[in-house]
């Protein structure tokens, strides 16, 4: 457990040969404290968190993080540059990011989120294309095929999206396998990806995979990442923004 605690995560291999121990072993040990709900197990490795997500309503999501949510939001509202095109996923730190954004220029924004286009809708500056297709009452947004052939027309240059879990190993995911659809057009839309995540979306899992860690160009978190999952997902090549969270 305190090896666990140090990384995270570790390897069935890696505890076997630390503790010179027969992997045979440190599976049965693992089995015991899991029972015991003080780690979870996956493919030959033992975590710390349980990795998977249930789908939650948009209204209970905004309740979680919202501090963290809103200062992800206005750093990344800085990145959108004058006369820009960008495409906004849906999601509650997207919503956070809408309401962050201010243009004294004109601003192209794709939106598959109600709520964004809603909240963009009183700015003058924005012009805003609002996908249409399958509404997802649960996100308040659209999914399906009608909105995955609109994107078709476009090239953005950023996309910013919002997940339900990152996996170093498996990629960024979210809980519904149309959505996760829809994002992987976006990404093909966009000539760069932004993943807004708070600390807590790390080492998570949703039930649809989106995209692999190669297709993020950038993350943008708050200052409660694990050190280790930062320098990580910096190894990997994936620019990290931090933005610092006052205790």
């Amino acid at each position: 457990m305190n090896l666990l605690e140090q990384k995270n995560s570790i390897l069935v291999t890696d505890l076997a040969e630390s503790l010179n121990v027969s992997s045979v072993t440190i599976r049965k040990d693992l089995t015991e404290l899991e029972r015991a709900k003080k780690l979870y197990r996956t493919h030959g490795k033992a975590i710390l968190i349980d990795p998977y997500i249930n789908n939650r309503n948009v209204s209970e999501k905004e309740k979680f993080f919202a501090r963290e949510k809103e200062l992800i939001g206005n750093c990344a509202a800085s990145l959108i540059t004058p006369k820009d095109s960008i495409i906004i996923a849906s999601g509650t730190t997207l919503h956070a990011l809408a309401r962050c954004i201010h243009s004294t220029d004109k601003l192209t924004v794709i939106t598959a989120s109600l709520e964004v286009a809603n909240t963009l809708s009183h700015d003058r500056n924005i012009d805003i294309i609002q996908l249409g297709g399958v509404l997802r009452h649960s996100s308040r947004s659209v999914v399906g095929k009608y909105a995955e052939q609109a994107l078709n027309d476009f090239s953005c240059s950023k996309l910013f999206i919002g997940v339900d879990g990152i996996d170093l190993d498996f990629g960024i995911t979210t809980t519904d396998m149309m959505e996760a659809s829809l994002n992987r057009v976006m990404i093909q839309s966009a000539q760069k990806t932004i993943v807004l995540a708070d600390s807590s979306k790390f080492g998570r899992r949703g039930f649809s995979k989106i995209a692999d860690m190669e297709e993020v160009n950038h993350i943008i978190t708050d200052s409660h990442i694990s050190p280790l999952i930062a320098q990580q997902i910096e190894d990997m090549g994936i620019d990290l923004t931090i933005v610092e969270v006052p205790e």
